[in-house]
């Protein structure tokens, strides 16, 4: 019986067999019995077709005959102006040896479906030219020898294992099925070894991914117009020649029946069942039947987005934990006791006109919510996600090579990967031979290639330069409205003016980075103009660029608050001022920390909840609207009638670039995870309550709500690892400078251990902390205008030598912080070295099987050789001996 049929029988149709057999009986019992178990069986047989036929085409998996497995769908509208194309195209199709079948859409008469069929010549023809990997012997496991000690004590953990309860993050064995590739060694299709194979059903030795994988590859090399450059599928539906192409989903994702008591209906239901439901959102995740469902490139985003929503549970762990020190420990600490005493102290304005005078008690709240990030535990915290970090992405390796080696990818290289279509119609007039293969292609010489790499770059410069302005311009903001604040009816807004300020710049510079998103366009241009020779090469150029972009847009305003908020604004009577007319913001009395907090808060939590509300909340109200419309023009019942391209076609097609929104999510949470850590310790926490969401919400989104992606392969993450290197590289940089440069932690040190009541007695406790407060605040005589006040900074008093000079202290806490973050980034960068040295890139285990199957591949192919060898001998023997007795 064939795939396709894999829904339950109506109940019409069990009525309809139930009568035909009835009819039959009273004929049977005139027959002899060995006959008449014949006829039943062939009337059993004549039945059971007709029924697969029926539920094939109403579940639309089929073709009418109900035999020929759809592998992809083609839509257009019969009121396009491109039929000559489509007509030579299909002709083409024709051409390849594919069949195909027309139907009209049910909604919509102007709609019209192209179902494709690729049989079995077709595909073995292709499996072969594509170095398809498939099944040609059963897996003998080999088990490395262990030693007797370890024996035991495995054993003797397995025994204690079985008092304690099942493991609640694991499927249960029977809900998943076996999926027979993972039991049996591969090898590179062949049509003269195709007796190597393990071929039980010629319907199911190419799985619904890899058939409709061969068929998008053969589309994209057949020609619509004579020409070099006139061919391929993408081309037609950038033209409007086809409206849209994807190949079908296996059927419905829901059922009435429990998958407990009856099964899957097919993988997408199970996918959603053991997957993509809420109610499992705590279970690991099917990455095997992933695969096999939506391909390697998926299915190794799925498993890396899991990895990292692991690893990031010690990371939120130890932040929660650095928070909970900063609560417990608020009570004792010296400074914010001594700023929330100093009600006597008189701080500068921090602006011009409408500031008051502050008190130094007023900062009170904010040198305590300081506190909870900016304490002792947050240079120890600052390293360990250094070192998370560099674990994450060494260990992430490793689950890629066990996953690589189980999915077959260890020897897809990029050399496999397909020339662009586009990059073949440009250059299909220079060709050269290529050295690996021997085969001429199109070439792209020097000059042409570097000359477009100049203006692509020159472009991308430019566009980082608009960003910095868009900052510029947050930064304008708030010089000008912390007076406005200040001056403000409400009471609450005007003692608070500086936090006001932080808090709405913080949300426009969102709002300017929703509205920069615009780079996409601008990324799409530069990568073409750059024309990449692969796949490949073209995703990862417009990557790299949509990443700086991003990473630019959403960070640049976080680097300004941590490193040049409050650093060159003068001192009071000698302020640097913007255009000669604003004086530049400075930092709260507490500190820049507090403003660094903010935005990052906010920016995070925004962030991810407009991302997690557009990635669902768009394709929903989508699909809600398509069902609303086709209810009130097609009655409430008229979705369950419609063939299966019908509702496929009806859901939200997945985006252009496909997993690139999803990377690009996670990369720049991660950014955020690992770069200003040291200022935001809870941000590993956020993360995790993100991504937890997230996994589910993707796997909802690509069951139910999109078009079925076509299944493509790929052995890592591709240009993302490096990416993720170099973030946790920056991060190293950035946390050292934010605990020398924007936190208190080294002008606290340098007092407790050169100028505090502890000095030189080598200990820096709480109780070496006295006077700190006043030893930070320096003296300005404002005569001209009101009373003698202070502000924070190290210089001498009016009544000095040099009046408002830098302190000795100050120069001392200078070079305390270079030190710092000299001997920071080195013990960071060493330990780093050190782990990802002593971590290999494949398990031991690993490579023993690895290299265990490349040995018995050998032996069985010399073996299935022999026997074919010897088989065709034994063939000819006989033919010669039936000869010789025929001769007279």
């Amino acid at each position: 019986m064939s795939m396709c049929c894999l829904r339950e029988k109506s109940a019409s149709s069990t009525t309809t067999q139930s009568l035909i057999l009835a009819s039959q009986r009273s004929v049977l019992l005139f027959i002899p019995d060995s006959l008449a178990v014949i006829c039943l069986s062939v009337i059993c047989l004549s039945v059971c077709l007709s029924v697969c036929q029926g539920r094939s085409k109403s579940s639309g998996l089929c073709f009418s005959d109900g035999k020929s497995r759809i592998d992809y769908i083609l839509v257009y509208r019969k009121s396009s102006s491109q039929s000559e194309k489509r007509e030579i195209f299909e002709r083409n199709m024709r051409a390849e040896g594919l069949q195909m079948e027309k139907e009209a859409s049910i909604t919509n008469s102007d709609v019209l479906f192209l179902k494709i069929h690729a049989p079995w010549d077709v595909l073995c023809r292709y499996a072969e030219l594509m170095n398809i990997r498939m099944p040609f012997r059963r897996k003998i496991f080999y088990m490395h020898r262990r030693h007797k000690f370890m024996s035991r004590m495995e054993k003797r953990i397995n025994k204690f294992r079985g008092w304690l309860p099942r493991k609640p993050m694991k499927f249960d064995s029977e809900t998943l099925p076996d999926l027979e590739e993972k039991e049996s060694f591969t090898a590179p299709f062949s049509r003269s070894r195709i007796h190597h194979f393990i071929i039980h059903n010629k319907d199911s030795f190419f799985n619904n991914a890899t058939r409709s994988r061969i068929v998008h590859h053969i589309l994209q090399r057949v020609k619509y117009e004579e020409g070099k450059n006139k061919m391929g599928l993408n081309r037609l539906l950038s033209n409007s020649s086809y409206e849209a192409a994807f190949p079908l989903h296996e059927g419905s994702y829901h059922s009435k029946n429990s998958i407990r008591t009856h099964g899957a209906e097919n993988h997408r239901h199970l996918l959603y069942e053991c997957w993509a439901w809420w109610g499992v959102w705590y279970k690991y995740q099917p990455l095997d039947l992933i695969r096999r469902y939506f391909g390697e490139k998926i299915g190794l985003y799925f498993a890396w987005l899991g990895w990292y929503t692991g690893m990031l549970f010690p990371a939120a762990l130890v932040g929660l934990l650095v928070f909970l020190y900063g609560l417990f420990t608020l009570e004792h600490c010296q400074v914010s006791k001594e700023i929330c005493q100093a009600t006597d102290v008189i701080m500068c304005p921090i602006c011009d006109q409408y500031c008051p005078y502050l008190r130094l008690s007023d900062s009170c709240i904010y040198a305590k919510v300081t506190h909870l990030f900016d304490n002792g535990a947050t240079v120890f915290f600052a390293v360990f996600m250094a070192v998370w970090a560099t674990v994450f992405l060494e260990f992430w390796k490793r689950r890629r090579a066990v996953l690589a080696y189980d999915w077959d990818l260890i020897d897809w290289e990029e050399e496999e990967d397909e020339i662009r279509p586009q990059f073949e119609a440009k250059y299909s007039k220079k060709e050269r031979m290529n050295p690996i293969s021997g085969k001429p292609e199109p070439y792209q010489d020097f000059t042409d290639k570097y000359s477009r790499l100049i203006v692509s770059a020159s472009g991308i410069f430019f566009m980082i330069l608009v960003v910095i302005a868009a900052v510029f311009g947050i930064v304008i903001y708030r010089v000008i409205t912390v007076s406005t604040f200040a001056a403000f009816g409400w009471a609450l807004i005007r003692n608070n003016s500086q936090v006001a300020t932080t808090g709405t710049a913080v949300c426009i510079n969102f709002c300017m980075i929703m509205l920069l998103n615009l780079y996409e366009k601008v990324a799409l241009l530069l990568t073409n103009l750059e024309q990449p020779r692969t796949e490949s090469e073209w995703e990862n150029s417009f990557t790299l660029k949509m990443f700086l972009f991003q990473f630019v847009n959403l960070n640049s305003s976080t680097f300004y608050i941590a490193f040049f908020l409050g650093r060159f604004t003068g001192r009071p009577g000698a302020y640097l001022r913007l255009i000669n007319r604003w004086k530049l913001e400075e930092c709260h009395p507490s500190g820049c920390l507090i403003d660094l907090c903010l935005q990052m808060g906010i920016i995070m939590v925004l962030k991810q909840t407009w991302n997690n509300f557009m990635e669902l909340g768009y394709p929903l109200i989508q699909n809600w609207w398509t069902r609303r419309r086709l209810r009130r023009e097609h009655g409430e019942k008229a979705k369950a009638s419609f063939p299966q391209w019908e509702r496929d076609y009806n859901l939200q097609p997945m985006n252009a670039y496909g997993l690139f929104d999803e990377y690009l999510e996670m990369i720049l949470q991660f950014g955020f995870t690992t770069i200003f850590v040291a200022a935001f310790p809870l941000a590993p926490l956020l993360a995790l309550l993100n991504n937890v969401i997230e996994i589910r919400l993707d796997a909802y989104k690509f069951v139910t709500q999109w078009r079925r992606p076509l299944p493509s392969q790929a052995k890592d993450i591709g240009i993302w690892y490096g990416i993720l290197e170099g973030i946790g590289i920056l991060s190293v940089i950035t946390n050292a400078f934010v605990i020398a440069v924007t936190s208190d932690f080294i002008p606290r040190l340098v007092y407790a251990y050169k100028y505090g009541p502890c000095a030189g007695q080598g200990r820096a406790g709480e109780g070496c902390m006295l006077g700190y407060v006043n030893a930070s605040l320096s003296v300005f005589r404002v005569s001209d205008f009101e009373r003698r006040s202070q502000y924070r900074d190290y210089r001498e008093p009016p009544d000095s030598a040099e009046p408002y000079a830098y302190t000795l202290q100050f120069w001392h806490v200078l070079a305390a912080r270079l030190a710092f973050i000299i001997v920071f980034e080195h013990m960071v960068f060493s330990i780093k070295t050190l782990i990802a040295y002593l971590i290999p890139d494949l398990p031991k285990d690993l490579r023993d099987r690895m290299r265990r199957e490349k040995y018995l591949i050998q032996e069985m192919m010399y073996e299935a050789e022999l026997e074919r060898l010897q088989k065709e001998k034994n063939e000819k023997k006989n033919k010669d001996r039936v000869q010789n007795k025929e001769w007279p």
